[in-house]
C-alpha cells in the first residue's frame, strides 16, 4: 500500500470517528426527550395519555414545517406540511382510537427523520434528525411497553 493510499484510509478513519462522535450529543438528548415524552402524562394529569401523546406528535410533526419555512423552498414547505399532516390525522385518530396508532405514530415519525438524515431534503438541520428520530423510537417503545403492560402513565 503506498502512502498516499495509507493516507486517504486514515482521512476516513478520522472522518467517520468524527461523524460517530458527532451523532453522540443528539442522541444522548434524544433519549433524555423520549423519556420525557413517554412520561409526559403525568405533567397532563387532566388530560387522558393518549390526548397528550397525540399532541406530542402533532408538535413533532410541525416542528419540520419551521424548518421548511427556514429552508425557503416552496417545494419543501408542500411536502413537509403534507407529511405533517399525515401525522395530525394519526395523532387525531389515535386520541379515541387504539393506542398504537399513536405508536405507529412515533415510530413512522422516527423513520421520516431517518430519511431526512439520510438525504439533507430540508436544509439546516444537520443535528435535529438524530435527535428527534430517538426521541421518536425511545418514546414509542416506551409507551408499546406501557399499552402491553397495561400500565396508565398519569394519575
Amino acid at each position: 500500500m503506498r502512502a498516499s493510499e495509507r493516507a486517504a484510509d486514515a482521512q476516513r478513519s478520522r472522518t467517520a470517528t468524527a461523524g460517530a462522535r458527532g451523532l453522540r450529543t443528539p442522541v444522548i438528548w434524544g433519549v433524555a426527550w423520549g423519556c420525557l415524552q413517554a412520561a409526559s402524562p403525568l405533567g397532563f394529569f387532566w388530560l387522558d395519555d393518549a390526548t397528550v401523546y397525540a399532541l406530542g406528535l402533532v408538535l413533532i410533526a410541525a416542528v419540520y414545517i419551521g424548518f421548511a419555512v427556514a429552508d425557503g423552498r416552496s417545494r419543501v414547505l408542500a411536502v413537509e406540511t403534507s407529511v405533517a399532516s399525515v401525522f395530525v390525522v394519526v395523532a387525531a385518530v389515535g386520541v379515541t382510537g387504539s393506542a398504537w396508532l399513536l405508536v405507529a405514530g412515533l415510530a413512522g415519525h422516527g423513520l421520516k427523520d431517518l430519511w431526512q438524515h439520510c438525504t439533507g431534503f430540508v436544509a439546516g438541520t444537520r443535528w435535529w434528525p438524530p435527535f428527534c428520530a430517538t426521541v421518536d423510537v425511545v418514546a414509542a417503545t416506551l409507551i408499546a411497553v406501557t399499552i402491553v403492560a397495561n400500565v396508565r402513565v398519569g394519575w
